[in-house]
């Protein structure tokens, strides 16, 4: 399936921050609607976030490259494009992982041109975890989340 990146919108931010994820994805689920605050994080270009859509403009997914995708408590010293990525909640769960992994692993390069990606992903995420690491990532360091003790594995690739 051809993806589509763009830069994210205000519309495409109200759809997103309407994706409700089930236990134990829950705390993806964002603030839904959206406030102006959150709007100006989404839209700021230095948090580089981008939609993935279908050829039917189908909203399927976004991602984000750079500091948004950095979790407090971690240690970014190392020159690395950070990656976040966020799937729609039905789309979760059935084998698309690797499928949104690889093409945000091919859009990346040709937009930004890092030397090493770097993923932060919630320990709990086992889903997330072996897509990442079937992707060629490895775990390099395990931290808790600064004021909530929440486990983050770093992976590099």
């Amino acid at each position: 399936m051809p993806f589509i990146f763009r830069p994210i919108t205000e519309v495409d931010i109200r759809q997103i921050t309407a994706w409700q994820y089930e236990p134990p994805y829950h705390p993806y689920n964002l603030a839904d609607p959206p406030d102006a605050a959150d709007i100006e994080y989404f839209l700021d270009p230095q948090n580089n976030f981008y939609i993935i859509t279908n050829e039917s403009n189908e909203l399927l997914a976004f991602c984000s490259f750079g500091l948004d995708a950095q979790v407090p408590g971690g240690d970014y010293r190392a020159t690395a494009l950070d990656i976040g990525l966020g799937i729609r909640p039905d789309l979760t769960g059935q084998g698309n992982g690797a499928t949104f992994v690889e093409a945000v692993l091919d859009f990346a390069p040709r937009t930004f041109a890092p030397t090493m990606f770097r993923v932060t992903v919630a320990e709990f995420n086992k889903r997330a975890l072996r897509v990442w690491e079937k992707a060629g990532f490895r775990q390099v360091q395990r931290f808790q989340k600064n004021n909530d003790n929440q486990t983050f594995i770093v992976l590099v690739r």
